[in-house]
């Protein structure tokens, strides 16, 4: 097995091995931008370790991690079409670089592309590794559908925000995973457990993401912090703000999650600071440690060496370590 940074390295130069940059221009340039903009590469990595950590050249599982990988950064152009978002990874969205029909066929692009990498395999495993993305793909728009619903809505429940996180982030996480099992053609067991294990993390990172989305620094956190607060969005923060305010707190808060405001600063500081009277900030960073704490457990399920748990779980642990 390798250190993470050599699997991402590893990937980095099969990603810039492929050919982005074709006709029409303005179709192929947004995905090779987005693309290259960076990122912790946090699924791609994912499936190639989880190829090695099965016995198999994690070489094997490139095609695939690409996959992943375009897929997602997919989901992340329409997604900022969708909030109106300014930056992305620190840098300008593709719908404000370029335009938002761009945006929106670019993205409808890097989806096909996305299958054309499956076609890399043998029948077998192509039907395997198609089935899952095809259901992992489905499910992310379900929980983007989700979290537009719930902008609206003033009964959001925590279950009911658990699973839209779970469809938007986690399951893409879990997929990555098991895409690497599959090309090691590990047992079932293995498979449900790797995927097990990548879903819970992927629900220990969103809520992460959460937080940081409120209380992170924008230098470090890549995107507009208090993005979640401008656009309404009841996250875990704003639920379990709720739910521990007492009347006066409850009102101020559902009064700014109604409105848009000229001045986002005072709203999001009037926002943040309730999150943090109220314990609501403590009770997210919790949770986050909870499904980290699950996700190792599941971990230890599995039937490989310690020392290749142990590579997993320090990538977790990284994961987990985001500075905010």
């Amino acid at each position: 097995m390798l250190p993470i940074n050599e699997y991402q390295e590893q990937f980095l130069s099969y990603l810039k091995s492929q050919n982005f940059e074709k006709e029409p221009a303005n179709l192929y340039q947004p995905i090779d931008y987005i693309l290259q903009l960076g990122g912790k590469r946090l699924r791609p990595v994912l499936t190639l370790m989880t190829a090695d950590v099965f016995d198999v050249d994690y070489k094997l599982a490139l095609p695939a991690a690409t996959a992943v990988e375009v897929f997602h950064n997919f989901s992340l152009v329409h997604d900022d079409i969708m909030d109106d978002a300014p930056l992305r990874r620190g840098n300008v969205t593709v719908h404000e670089k370029w335009n938002i029909n761009t945006g929106i066929l670019s993205g409808d692009a890097m989806l096909i592309l996305a299958y054309q990498y499956f076609e890399k395999y043998q029948p077998k495993t192509f039907r395997k590794l198609a089935k899952l993305f095809s259901k992992t793909a489905l499910e992310v728009c379900e929980g983007q559908q989700y979290d537009v619903d719930f902008e609206t809505r003033n009964d959001v429940t925590i279950p009911e925000y658990l699973k839209m996180i779970e469809y938007k982030t986690a399951v893409l996480v879990a997929a990555a995973m098991k895409m690497g099992a599959i090309i090691a053609q590990t047992s079932k067991e293995n498979s449900k457990l790797i995927y097990d294990f990548g879903l819970n993390l992927g629900l220990a990172f969103q809520l992460q993401d959460d937080y940081l989305d409120a209380f992170g620094d924008p230098k470090t956190f890549g995107k507009q912090v208090g993005g979640d607060i401008i656009e309404n969005k009841k996250t875990y923060l704003y639920l379990k703000a709720i739910e521990f305010s007492k009347t006066d707190e409850k009102e101020l808060l559902t009064r700014l999650f109604s409105v848009e405001l000229e001045d986002n600063e005072k709203k999001i500081n009037s926002v943040k600071e309730i999150f943090n009277s109220t314990g609501a900030s403590q009770a997210t960073q919790k949770a986050i440690e909870e499904y980290t704490l699950k996700a190792f457990e599941t971990l230890e399920k599995i039937d490989v060496s310690q020392d290749k748990k142990e590579l997993l779980k320090a990538f977790g642990e990284n994961l987990m370590n985001r500075k905010v």
